[in-house]
């Protein structure tokens, strides 16, 4: 920088002396040392500005080694790399240097609709509404190859822990300890941010299917999935019980082509606990009515054996999910086991194009709009067909809990990544109920709709 001033400067000097000196008359020699003088000021000034750039490089030079040497000294960098790591997704997410994270979460769900139930039944039915979930939690990693979760729920004026477990990750298999659900149901485990209805198949609720303290292990590679743990019973109802179950699912999902099938199946044995007692019973599709009209009340019991199966398939805009289940009950004084059934049948097409139901490791996942609302689209809009199965009579076993015939359908409009809203509607038949109309009629029908408006982050 220095030499590009100096130079141009020495040589006007050298050229314009001996030009002048030819042209220039006696008369004119004043001038010619006037403007030599003027060259030389002019370049006494650059040395002086040199010699102070020269000052201050070195003073710079000086303050940066001060600086590193007081960094090393108190291990707190100023002009360092930044410690922690800063993401955005719906929620931000921090990540330090040595491997630590921290993620908020969370969700809300309000809920409104109304039932029509048989009048001779005396029971409240009309319009009602709830927060059906108000959650925050957090997540995120721990230097080791662990991860921990926690979050609770605040819908209904109570505090609830739902998930609250630490994993451990080594390759392709995953020790989890704490609570969180058991290995039961692919439409259990999918998470209420993704179904296609307000509330899941009949079966999962009736059965108890539920979070619970234990220990298990998941091996994932490729296409397949199996999961197994022993656990005890929901953190809620602890301590008091004696519960213990042992719970195991193997799921195979290929792709063929531009076709996501998933081929699934669970197994699920619990111990009761001496002098407890259990109960099935279900909503008519809605949560925010308190009426159970199929329910056989509690009665004492010493095990349970349940079975499921599943399908599912997703090609393009359409998806198609099937499950099955069955669930004995043995230990019950004086009579045989007792067995109860439930089942779903589905199939859902989105009339955006380009949107799809979302998919992964062995469960729904989240709809992704092709084109948000934002972002000059409507988002996507989902039709689903349900029918929903569940039948709590055995008469061999002398328990007569009725059964639910549903026959369900869902608009889903998700307007972006993150928000959702919808409208479902349910025409539900009841054959042997335990409720009975004046006229001592067991069978009657019951009509249902509810709405959602809900956003996760």
């Amino acid at each position: 920088m220095k030499a590009a001033y100096a130079f141009p400067l020495a040589a006007f000097t050298c050229v314009a002396t001996p030009v002048a000196a030819q042209e220039a008359g006696a008369s004119q020699r004043s001038e010619v040392d006037e403007l030599r003088a003027q060259v030389a000021s002019l370049t006494a000034q650059l040395v002086a500005v040199n010699a102070r750039l020269d000052a201050i490089e070195g003073e710079s030079a000086t303050l940066a080694n001060d600086l590193a040497e007081r960094d090393q000294a108190t291990a707190q960098p100023v002009f360092a790399s930044v410690p922690t790591q800063l993401s955005m997704g719906a929620a931000p997410e921090t990540e330090s240097e040595d491997g630590f994270s921290f993620k908020p979460f969370g969700r809300l769900m309000l809920d409104a609709g109304w039932t029509a139930l048989p009048a001779g039944l005396g029971l409240a039915d009309g319009f009602d509404a709830e927060a059906r979930r108000a959650r925050l939690g957090v997540e995120g990693n721990i230097p080791g190859g662990f991860a921990y979760k926690m979050e609770l729920d605040f819908a209904g004026g109570e505090v609830e822990i739902t998930d609250a477990l630490i994993e451990y990750g080594a390759g392709d298999l995953t020790i989890s300890a704490g609570q969180f659900n058991n290995f039961q149901s692919m439409e259990e485990l999918t998470s209420s941010r993704f179904l296609s209805f307000l509330e899941r198949a009949a079966f999962t609720d009736a059965f108890g299917f539920s979070r619970r303290l234990g220990v298990a292990a998941e091996y994932g590679s490729g296409p397949v999935l199996v999961q197994a743990g022993v656990f005890s019973n929901n953190l809620g109802e602890l301590p008091g019980s004696d519960r213990w179950s042992v719970d195991g699912r193997a799921v195979f999902f290929p792709e063929v082509g531009d076709t996501q099938l998933h081929f699934g199946g669970s197994i699920h044995y619990a111990e009761i606990g001496a002098g407890e007692t259990v109960r099935y019973r279900q909503r008519p599709l809605v949560h925010f009515t308190a009426n159970r009209l199929v329910n056989t009340g509690s009665f004492a019991a010493g095990s349970e054996f349940g079975l499921g199966a599943e399908f599912a398939a997703i090609r393009g805009p359409l998806h198609l999910h099937a499950e099955a289940y069955r669930q004995e009950v043995g230990g019950i004084p004086m009579v045989d086991n007792a067995v109860f059934h439930g089942a779903l049948v589905e199939a859902g097409i989105f009339l955006t194009p380009g949107d799809s139901r979302g998919y992964r490791g062995g469960r729904f996942n989240r709809t992704r709009p092709n084109s948000p609302m934002g972002e000059g689209g409507i988002g996507a809009v989902q039709l689903n067909l349900r029918y929903d199965y569940l039948e709590l009579n055995d008469a061999d076993a002398g328990i007569i809990g009725g059964s639910q015939n549903g026959i369900f359908g869902s608009l889903v409009w998700t307007t972006t990544d993150y928000t959702r809203l919808q409208i479902n509607y349910g025409r539900l038949q009841y054959d042997d109920a335990p409720l009975a109309l004046p006229g001592g009629e067991r069978d009657y029908d019951a009509d249902v709709v509810g709405m959602r408006a809900e956003f996760d982050f």
